[in-house]
């Protein structure tokens, strides 16, 4: 039987052979194609050419909902695999989930008719929920039903955009579009929280594991989720003294968490100090949001950013660089270059929410610039890692 799978697996081109490889890619080449077209955008040089909702709906939506959900989704095919020892998601099943998100990127850009676009995007994120849960449930993996959950409601909150850009209603698209940036900022806390300190003690050889707090982790999961329903239903989107309290808890269990996590030495080593510093920015986004609650600050639009720059750009990269030298037999040792990418996004991240109070004109085509450079390394070393077969001759 164990044969028979193998050579099963050997026909499967190595693209369709785990979903790391085609959604990491996408979301690879995604990061690079949305990003081009917002900062064209923004220099009026499309002319007319508006995809459905107009530039900013798109620019909005597309981030979390495109690029982000992409690399959730290879990174959640591939983990669950490892969680359950069942075989993952391959071949043509595969292939027809990878377009599924392929079309409904194409439509939302050309502007597809509403009864087209709607059905096409409201159906990948309980498709993956569906796949995810499936798995968990045959083995009755209850630890990782939260994941299931998290996919619902970020269902649920692209439901509510996909609601406003039917009724013409921009305030319903933002509710949503933010609503799933802080549910995506929940999932980053919750497999981050697994993650990081346990590629840290592996990645620097020390004996001594950070021990879990698992109350902790289950309060600051519950502060980002809580921080957006309060998002989702419009609360949080006007300064209230009061929705600060949400916000700075979960600035502090963070804060908490990483200083656990923290060891000198990864300064040695990029594919750790990217995974730290891209969690960092987890602390600033929701301080800065808490911060704005309090009339501490005038631009709630930063704190955002520093949430989908830093740490969803931040964290996406480093995650990218080193699940896919792992899953692809190689090792754990990124190209050179790959520190200048973890650079850059930090650097675009500090741009975007440090520099438009000091020097306007600069600071969005500066990030987007990094954000650039950053993902076009990415892609130049690791995009035919995913086309090829493992270099150690295992399936995957």
């Amino acid at each position: 039987m164990q044969l028979r799978d193998r050579k099963r697996e050997l026909a499967i081109a190595p693209l369709w052979r785990l979903g790391f490889r085609p959604f990491f890619l996408a979301g690879g080449l995604f990061a690079l194609i949305a990003m081009a077209f917002w900062i064209v955008a923004l220099t009026g040089h499309l002319g007319a050419w508006q995809p459905a909702g107009g530039w900013l709906a798109w620019h909005r939506h597309e981030m979390p909902f495109g690029f982000g959900i992409a690399i959730i989704a290879g990174f959640l095919l591939t983990a669950v695999q490892n969680w359950t020892g069942r075989a993952g998601l391959s071949g043509r099943p595969l292939m027809w989930l990878a377009a599924l998100w392929l079309a409904a990127r194409l439509a939302w850009l050309l502007k597809a008719p509403l009864l087209v676009l709607i059905p096409l995007q409201v159906a990948f994120l309980p498709l993956l929920a569906f796949v995810i849960g499936r798995s968990l449930w045959q083995v009755r993996q209850r630890n990782n039903y939260p994941v299931v959950a998290v996919l619902l409601l970020l269902g649920s909150a692209d439901a509510l955009v996909l609601a406003g850009l039917a009724r013409g209603e921009e305030g319903m698209q933002r509710q949503g579009v933010l609503a799933a940036m802080w549910l995506i900022a929940a999932l980053m806390g919750l497999i981050g929280g697994r993650v990081i300190p346990f590629f840290t003690q592996r990645g620097l050889g020390r004996t001594q594991q950070v021990k879990a707090v698992p109350w902790l982790d289950r309060a600051t999961l519950g502060c980002a989720l809580l921080v957006a329903v309060l998002t989702a239903s419009g609360v949080a989107l006007e300064a209230r003294a009061w929705i600060a309290l949400p916000f700075a808890c979960l600035a502090l269990g963070n804060a908490v968490r990483l200083a656990r996590w923290y060891d000198a030495g990864i300064w040695r080593v990029p594919l750790l100090w990217s995974l730290h510093l891209a969690f960092a920015w987890l602390v600033v986004a929701p301080l800065g949001q808490a911060l704005w609650h309090l009339g501490l600050t005038g631009n709630p639009s930063l704190p955002l950013h520093a949430l989908a720059v830093g740490a969803m750009g931040g964290l996406i990269l480093a995650m990218l660089a080193r699940v896919s030298l792992g899953h692809t037999g190689r090792p754990l040792s990124p190209p050179k270059t790959m520190g200048i990418a973890f650079a850059l996004v930090n650097c675009g991240a500090l741009a975007r929410v440090f520099l438009p109070g000091l020097l306007p004109s600069v600071a969005l085509p500066l990030a987007g610039v990094c954000w650039l450079g950053a993902f076009a390394l990415f892609l130049g070393h690791y995009a035919p890692m995913f086309c090829h077969a493992r270099v150690d001759g295992q399936p995957g």
